[in-house]
């Protein structure tokens, strides 16, 4: 905590929090009055102290009267602490990835001379998230091949990794923050290939289904189907293509 005159901050230096939940950020602080009857701000910032965006404000004009919200946010932060004792902790609803930023809290007692004290270190909240399979693509080359691309998002950043029929390869990988996609080459075989995303939270799979039928006059009908493992079945992509396969 910081102290100065009587006065003093106390915060932890990080919060965890799951992607989609809530999550506490605890604040308490002292001051030098024995008691103090006047009016009380509490202030939220982010980013930075003292100039930092205010996302959560509420004011008491004496201490028989509760702090009443005048700034919250997109409605997602609420008062859980009670700053008359001193205490002024907020909930942070419905947790998206941009809330993964460092807030600071300040108190403001009005007098004679105003009392303003905030914590200068702040709270470094952190956005975790188990994987989850955004989605699985198909695309073809000229050869008449096709090949597998998987996206994932979590926090950690989830490992990817193709498990299938022989004939395909790895292909290239790309990361982006909590995003990760990798490709799978040369899906020749028909059959189940399946993504899977780990990290320390969980893990997630997806498969797709390539199922090729040879019909008369050397056409195919080819159907690709993609599968979040636990979900309803999804149709990504039918595709009826003459003599495309032909021998």
């Amino acid at each position: 905590g910081v102290q100065c005159n009587g006065w003093s901050v106390h915060v932890p230096s990080d919060v965890t929090g799951e992607l989609g939940k809530m999550v506490i950020l605890p604040c308490t602080f002292t001051h030098p009055y024995k008691t103090f009857d006047r009016a009380l701000t509490a202030i939220w910032r982010i980013r930075e102290p003292y100039n930092g965006t205010v996302i959560f404000k509420c004011v008491s004009q004496s201490s028989s009267e509760l702090c009443r919200t005048a700034i919250s946010h997109k409605n997602k932060y609420k008062l859980l602490g009670n700053p008359r004792h001193k205490d002024l902790s907020i909930r942070v609803d419905n947790l998206t990835w941009s809330d993964s930023e460092r807030y600071f809290c300040r108190v403001e007692l009005a007098g004679d001379i105003q009392d303003k004290y905030e914590s200068r270190n702040g709270i470094k909240l952190h956005v975790i998230a188990a994987p989850r399979i955004i989605n699985i693509t198909v695309s073809s080359s000229r050869d008449h091949t096709f090949q597998a691309r998987c996206t994932a998002e979590g926090e950690p950043a989830p490992a990817l990794s193709w498990s299938g029929p022989p004939g395909s390869s790895p292909g290239s990988g790309s990361a982006s923050g909590h995003r990760v996609s990798k490709e799978l080459r040369s899906l020749s075989h028909d059959g189940k290939y399946t993504c899977t995303a780990v990290n320390s939270h969980g893990r997630a799979e997806g498969a797709l289904y390539l199922y090729r039928f040879r019909a008369p006059h050397s056409s195919s009908f080819m159907i690709l189907i993609f599968v979040p493992l636990g979900v309803k079945v999804v149709v990504l992509l039918a595709m009826l293509s003459f003599a495309f396969f032909s021998r």
